[in-house]
């Protein structure tokens, strides 16, 4: 017989299990659907634009750095195609296999290796690492081929800073160098390029701000490896403003040269204006080697170099202005009524202070001379009674309405302020007070009286202007986008010095070069239309023993060279309607009449020959000159390598 209440057990089990497994089911079901629907409906936004952040990648891209003219249209600091190998380490993995595989295609020494593994190091890992700049065309080729073994590499078409003229303007351009951990704090993210590159010395550093422009940006579609697939948008940012300055580089060359090797700085402006026509120091060097990296053993001839060609001795060399400073103490005894044009002294060859000589730099003296003589003959004697009546008081304060004693305010970074002393002065510095007898030795340039060649320029500007307090500039304009860029000026203030006083002033110094017994005749420009006037100055860097001038002063080119005495000379020209002002000074140079007063000569001849100033508005600089493409290219091929990763 069948067992019927068993099967009906047995049946019941079955529906049991398959009603359990089948709500397992519907609850797996249901559960997937609610986490599709939460996917694709509650948070479906969320995850589209994760989608399009692995898909679409945004990129900076750095704007055309501005570029630098001279006055005529002459490019001094422009833009070349760069081709740059850059290492991003997040795609690369293991970086020292990957170091390894690029120095079989590119040199790589093993301080290159280093300095990598440093920057991979501090930087975050998707932070791209520049491994070479200038890449040869044999060199981007090699790498291109190589491309599929060696992912996280690019190949950038980037833009380096030229310097056509070189060492001849590099105090007046500057470089541009990598940016530095402080410089980074800026916040701009443009910094952090690869590559990029801010001013550090000279118009490039002052500038930086409107020479770098404004960085651009790009959308690019990349594929699941990060290969680019196609440009979806871009904005091309701002370029940098191109800068036109005042100077003629031409007469810049030419200083540059006239001055050859010795350690020396010139600078020439426009009497009426302030234009700076050349700012020149040497010995110098060569900014090109600045701007993808100085090797260390160039670096370290520079710095040790005993003449010192990374100083921009125009504006930074302080040095005491010897007799160029006798105008600023004739004009304080003129303006204070202290003395006449016509009051004289006689110059037995010293004036005697208590128990002290001070002797004038003709040993025999000379005789009988009036204010205009004195300039003329460079009289000692006669500056330091002029000094003893005036006081340093009167004396500094006449001296700093000509510029010494703080920077006149060019438009370049590490200018100096030069030094006035006074009794307030030497009690804080020195905790004494001040002496009659350094009075004495400030009447004609020395003791702690110190001026940079620049003032000295600007001084010999405001006297042949008739007393206009004229400020050195360098910037003549700025165009942005090829359009000029307003920038206002005020016009120079002037300096209410009595025309009659200056009248002295000035023919002292015609004398000075003019007449026979001027200190600088042998100096002097025979052409009338182009001929000038000046100051000669020596500036003992050293005092010199009663034995030796009881022995008599050994002639300063047997000397030592760091024993000579500084050679100086200001001047202006032409005559009759002064339009350039010069200051020369030849650090040991010897005698500012035999040396510097040669070199001031040939500068203002040279000048009114090519007469910058004067030039046509056809010779200047337009707008659409300014325009167009911010690079020069480059004779390399030109291939779309803007960002090929592999």
């Amino acid at each position: 017989m069948v067992d019927k209440s068993g099967g009906h057990s047995r049946i019941k089990q079955v529906t049991r299990r398959a009603f359990v497994l089948g709500g397992v089911q519907a609850a797996l079901i249901a559960g997937l659907a609610g986490r599709l629907y939460q996917l694709q409906v509650v948070e479906g936004e969320r995850y589209r634009v994760l989608a399009d952040d692995n898909r679409i990648s945004f990129q900076l891209l750095p704007p055309p750095r501005g570029r630098i003219f001279d006055r005529f249209g002459q490019p001094l600091a422009a833009n070349r195609q760069n081709y740059r190998l850059i290492l991003v380490p997040e795609q690369a993995g293991d970086l020292e296999p990957a170091l390894q595989a690029l120095a079989a295609l590119v040199p790589m020494g093993e301080q290159e290796r280093a300095r990598i593994l440093r920057e991979a190091g501090r930087k975050r890992s998707f932070v791209p690492i520049t491994v070479r700049e200038n890449l040869s065309w044999r060199e981007v080729s090699r790498i291109e081929v190589s491309a599929p073994d060696l992912p996280g590499v690019i190949i950038e078409v980037g833009e380096n800073r030229h310097y056509d003229y070189g060492a001849k303007a590099a105090h007046l351009i500057g470089y541009v160098g990598a940016v530095s951990e402080n410089e980074l704090q800026e916040g701009d993210p443009v910094l952090s390029l690869p590559g990029f590159r801010v001013g550090k010395t000279g118009v490039e550093r002052i500038f930086e701000s409107g020479l770098r422009g404004k960085a651009g940006s790009r959308q690019v579609e990349v594929n699941a490896v990060g290969r680019i697939i196609r440009e979806l948008e871009r904005d091309e940012g701002q370029p940098g403003d191109d800068h036109v300055l005042s100077v003629d580089m031409g007469l810049q060359d030419y200083a540059m040269a006239r001055m050859g090797e010795e350690s020396a700085a010139a600078a020439v402006l426009d009497v009426h204006t302030g234009e700076v026509l050349t700012l020149a120091s040497t010995p110098a060097y060569d900014p090109n080697s600045f701007t993808t990296g100085i090797s260390s053993t160039e670096w370290k001839s520079l710095i040790e170099h005993p003449r010192f060609p990374l100083t921009n001795k125009v504006i930074s060399g302080q040095y005491p202005p010897g007799s160029t400073f006798k105008m600023i103490v004739a004009l304080a005894a003129l303006e204070s009524g202290e003395l006449t044009p016509q009051n004289s002294f006689f110059c037995p060859g010293h004036l005697t202070l208590g128990d002290t000589k001070f002797h004038c730099w003709r040993r025999g003296g000379h005789g009988r001379v009036d204010m205009e003589l004195a300039l003329e003959k460079s009289c000692d004697v006669y500056f330091y009674e002029a000094a003893k009546r005036v006081g340093i008081e009167r004396i500094g304060e006449m001296a700093r309405r000509f510029g010494f004693g703080s920077p006149v305010g060019i438009e370049l970074p590490g200018e100096k302020g030069g030094l006035v002393p006074s009794n307030e002065w030497k009690k804080k510095q020195h905790g004494v007070s001040w002496q009659l007898g350094e009075t004495l030795i400030v009447g004609i340039g020395q003791g702690f009286m110190l001026a940079t060649p620049m003032q000295l320029a600007v001084m010999a500007a405001r006297i042949a202007n008739g007393g206009i307090a004229v400020r050195p500039t360098l910037v003549r304009s700025i165009y942005r986008d090829g359009t000029p860029v307003p920038r206002p000026r005020d016009a120079a203030p002037t300096m209410n010095i009595s025309p009659a006083h200056l009248a002295v002033v000035q023919n002292g110094m015609r004398r000075v070069v003019n007449s026979p017994g001027g200190t600088a005749f042998r100096a002097r420009i025979d052409e009338p239309e182009f001929a000038m006037a000046g100051k000669t100055g020596s500036a003992q860097v050293r005092r010199i023993s009663k034995r030796e001038r009881e022995e008599g002063v050994r002639k300063n080119q047997d000397r030592i060279w760091k024993y000579r005495d500084h050679a100086l000379f200001v001047g202006y020209a032409p005559l009759e309607a002064p339009r350039y002002a010069a200051a020369v000074v030849v650090e040991h140079g010897g005698g500012g009449s035999t040396v510097a007063a040669p070199i001031v000569r040939d500068i203002l001849h040279e000048a009114q020959r090519r007469d910058p100033i004067g030039r046509t508005p056809a010779q200047q600089v337009t707008a659409s000159r300014i325009g167009g493409p911010a690079s020069v290219p480059s004779d390399a091929p030109l291939l779309d390598l803007r960002r090929k990763i592999s």
